[in-house]
């Protein structure tokens, strides 16, 4: 058995009821962990070194099979709705008792690690997992204690993975056999059923979203960030596939972090301690940072070598468009350590639209602002059903409505309040679809949107001509460096502009009722930023 040199690791599996284990492998570095995964068989190494795995029957997480548990400290506090379903104290402790059993007489993998760069709102987190690939992207994710803090700390919260756990519905109170639960009172994460990694990530994403907030007034987003050469901090806000991995890693600007921070009285901070980025087409042209970081060490999930060869087929999709791959944030050569910027100076928030609406960028005033990050819009392309050609809107609120056990509102008047005392400017980046909605128009080109981007960044469009989108009423710069002047007017790259004027009012109406939940807790600025239908 490995054991630590600091700590009773058999002793602390014994109290959480976790006995007679086969073995015990305690904070081992990633090269051992990629040999036991190779010696186990349950993975392969790709040419550069990194190490490939299939998470099996789930390559994505499972939003219908994630629960809360309802007592008395989330039951007033807790947004109940389809995200935050409701799971009883009775049937948690029947769950783990399952899923410590479940470990008898087999090896176990431990490892202690923390989320939030920022020391003051510092979590310790310990993850268990029954595999050494789990906890290498336990490694690969979050903050990497040393021996000397690992001496001085005791884990907060337990993460237990066992995808080889099944729950019984009937007898656990699940939807079917897979599940994550989350207990805010036993401060625990039971995930069994699964081995899609991303819900130990998020998991812990759902935990500080919740404690952050509403204990220590620290705004929690669903987001990226980075840092210019003059210290000032951008944020990216955006859902899967808008691009926050893609144009956080900016080589002229250092990298805080891909997905996950707080934003403090003083500055912002990454929760992790690395970046979960997808890598379906992914080319070192594209997106040269992702690319090198993806050797030794590195964790890629669901991809596909070329037949004969150990080289990744990045463009393969036969087991699912989320492929992943993890990796340290040092893995990235300009990323900030430690992970904490200053005040937001600008804020991006990135949709894909592929109804090819919405301007490639456009500036927000703070209603329109707050109307947006509420609405948390993004439309995606059904590539997974055959015949399925027409995109289909998304509206999740806050950018990350999964991951959020608050209100919505919380979220929107604490990010509202921090862009007004810091007079913030907020951006709206179309990465989809110009010249017509997919499968007539064409993607914008991200050195485009790059170019965008970097222009708003040093101050070149504070002084440009704006005029005001006739549905949405956001402000369209005239013109920008880089970019042709006719394409930052959505309007104008349509051959057919009836048929634009349709499709944008088409897509002002889906707006419109997907925010009819939210209104009656939106106040009258964010309400007279609807789009007008």
């Amino acid at each position: 058995m490995q054991i630590s040199s600091v700590r009773d690791t058999l002793r602390e599996l014994r109290d959480l009821g976790i006995e007679n284990i086969a073995d015990v492998h305690y904070q081992l570095p990633p090269e051992e962990l990629t040999a036991q995964t190779l010696a186990l068989h349950q993975g392969c190494q790709t040419d550069t070194g990194a190490l490939m795995v299939n998470t099996g029957e789930f390559t994505g997480r499972s939003p219908k099979d994630k629960f809360i548990v309802k007592d008395q400290l989330t039951a007033n506090s807790v947004n109940w709705n389809d995200f935050n379903q409701p799971f009883s104290a009775e049937h948690f402790e029947k769950l783990y008792q399952k899923i410590t059993r479940y470990f008898t007489g087999k090896p176990v993998w431990v490892r202690d690690c923390q989320a939030c760069a920022d020391p003051a709102y510092r979590v310790n987190v310990r993850v268990i997992t029954e595999s050494p690939w789990a906890s290498l992207f336990a490694y690969n994710m979050f903050l990497r204690p040393s021996e000397d803090e690992l001496e001085h700390t005791e884990p907060e919260w337990t993460v237990i993975q066992a995808p080889g756990c099944h729950a019984d519905p009937a007898e656990d109170g699940t939807r079917q056999h897979n599940f994550a639960v989350v207990s805010f009172t036993r401060k625990m994460i039971l995930i069994g059923g699964s081995a899609y990694t991303g819900e130990i990530k998020k998991g812990v994403f759902t935990i500080l979203n919740y404690l952050l907030p509403h204990t220590q007034n620290v705004l929690s987003m669903h987001c990226s960030a980075n840092l210019g050469k003059d210290g000032d901090t951008a944020v990216f806000f955006g859902l899967s596939g808008t691009g926050k991995t893609t144009l956080s890693a900016d080589p002229e600007r250092k990298l805080i972090g891909d997905d996950e921070h707080g934003w403090t009285d003083s500055g912002v901070f990454n929760f992790e301690g690395g970046c979960y980025a997808k890598t379906i087409d992914l080319s070192a042209e594209k997106e040269p940072q992702i690319f090198q970081a993806i050797r030794e060490g590195a964790l890629l999930e669901n991809t596909v070598f070329f037949p004969g060869t150990s080289n990744v087929n990045y463009a393969d999709k036969s087991i699912t468009e989320n492929t992943r791959v993890s990796y340290p944030l040092h893995y990235i050569d300009n990323a900030l350590e430690p992970s904490i910027g200053g005040i937001p100076k600008n804020i991006f928030f990135l949709t894909c639209d592929a109804y090819g609406v919405l301007p490639p960028i456009s500036r927000l005033s703070p209603g329109q602002a707050m109307y947006q990050f509420i609405s948390g819009y993004t439309a995606k392309v059904a590539g997974t059903e055959a015949g399925v050609t027409e995109p289909k809107s998304t509206f999740s609120a806050c950018f990350g409505a999964p991951f959020l056990p608050l209100h919505p509102a919380r979220y929107a008047q604490m990010l509202g309040d921090r862009m007004r005392a810091h007079q913030v400017n907020i951006w709206l980046i179309n990465t989809g679809w110009t010249g017509g909605a997919y499968g007539t128009g064409h993607r914008i080109k991200l050195s485009y949107t790059r170019a965008m981007i970097s222009a708003a960044l040093k101050g070149e469009l504070d002084k440009v001509a704006y005029k005001n989108h006739e549905v949405f009423g956001v402000a369209i710069p005239e013109s920008c460096p880089g970019v042709p002047d006719e394409l930052l007017d959505p309007r104008n790259t349509w051959a057919d502009a009836a048929a634009y004027d349709a499709q944008a009012k088409d897509l002002a109406g889906q707006f419109v009722k997907n925010f009819e939940k939210y209104a009656a807790q939106a106040g009258e600025e964010i309400l007279a930023a609807a789009p007008k239908v």
